[in-house]
């Protein structure tokens, strides 16, 4: 295939312009998603790139007889009719894997702002206030992290804990024992986790299973003055479990990159859509969260992920993709 095929992406962002310009000059960019009401318009296109919200659904896809790829800049691809494409010899592509070590990365960002109080040192010094003793913090070396859930992005916060001479406990479905050499770390149940950690810190999908994993029957199990970190999915911590912990002083600190209320996400990267912004009010959500005027909590806004790299890599991605695809065919 020639680089003339006709190249379109959809819900395309402000931040993806330059990059998709420099790298096929002839692209079409669409800010709108793609629909039953706008596909005619591209009946031509032999390369689509889609984000989630895009109707690639049988439906759509036979008003684009030319198709030959579909490059979603998603991990998920749902929204894609994957046995259609099977059927018409339509090659369907992914991101399987952009931002684990950024949300660890934030993880840590959120532990030493609780452990050594970064944001009430900021604050009290624009008060011209330079009183310590309210601002003494913890050290993270020798205090047991306890790490639930071991994906991709768990296993990035296994790596930096290391850094930081961490003594590192994990509780999650499957085992795997060279992973546990090479990191140093004990797989225990999940009571022993609570009972045993000086910081606790989430990384579980939000399944049936882990609703509420964080809950008003175990929190009381946990370590006296433990940090609670969540940069997961807001849905795996009862809220109301988390404000008796910090009531009952179980809870030294607690951050939470997500709240329960908040819309549910499958893709990170959907928070940066236009379309995303119209339908989650995060402003109320937020204003309105009994949290976020606590001392001892701080709220970040759904932001783990979103870091320059992170989001270069979608698309570093998606072009490799696309490139590969072209000269191949």
């Amino acid at each position: 295939m020639s680089m003339n095929g006709r190249i379109v992406f959809f819900e395309v962002a402000d931040w993806e312009h330059e990059l998709l310009i420099k790298a096929f000059p002839d692209v079409t960019l669409v800010e709108e998603k793609l629909s039953p009401d706008n596909v005619e318009e591209y009946a031509d296109a032999q390369i689509l790139s889609t984000f989630v919200y895009s109707d690639c659904s049988k439906e759509v896809l036979t008003h684009l007889p030319q198709l030959k790829l579909i490059a979603t800049r998603s991990t998920g691809f749902d929204h894609i009719d994957t046995d259609y494409c099977k059927e018409h010899d339509i090659t369907v592509s992914n991101v399987p894997e952009y931002g684990s070590n950024t949300v660890a990365e934030h993880t840590f960002a959120l532990m030493l702002s609780l452990t050594r109080k970064i944001y009430q040192s900021v604050s009290q010094a624009k008060q011209l206030n330079f009183d310590h003793a309210q601002i003494r913090g913890v050290d993270l070396f020798g205090k047991t992290l306890g790490v639930i859930g071991l994906g991709k992005i768990g296993i990035n916060v296994l790596r930096i804990a290391r850094g930081f001479g961490m003594n590192i406990v994990v509780n999650t479905r499957t085992h795997d024992q060279k992973l546990r050499e090479e990191y140093g770390f004990n797989y225990v149940e999940l009571d022993e986790l609570l009972r045993s950690s000086d910081v606790i810190s989430l990384h579980l999908p939000l399944v049936a299973e882990t609703k509420h994993i964080i809950n008003k029957e175990n929190v009381n199990k946990m370590k006296k003055g433990c940090y609670l970190i969540n940069t997961a999915r807001g849905g795996l911590v009862d809220t109301e479990a988390v404000i008796e912990g910090l009531n009952s002083d179980i809870l030294a600190g607690v951050a939470l990159d997500v709240l329960e209320e908040e819309k549910e996400l499958t893709e990170e990267a959907a928070i940066l859509t236009p379309r995303f912004n119209k339908e989650a009010d995060m402003k109320t959500l937020v204003m309105d969260h009994y949290l976020i005027n606590h001392p001892k909590v701080l709220i970040t806004p759904h932001n783990a992920f979103n870091s320059i790299e992170a989001l270069y890599r979608i698309e570093k991605t998606t072009i490799d993709t696309i490139k590969g695809f072209v000269k191949n065919h």
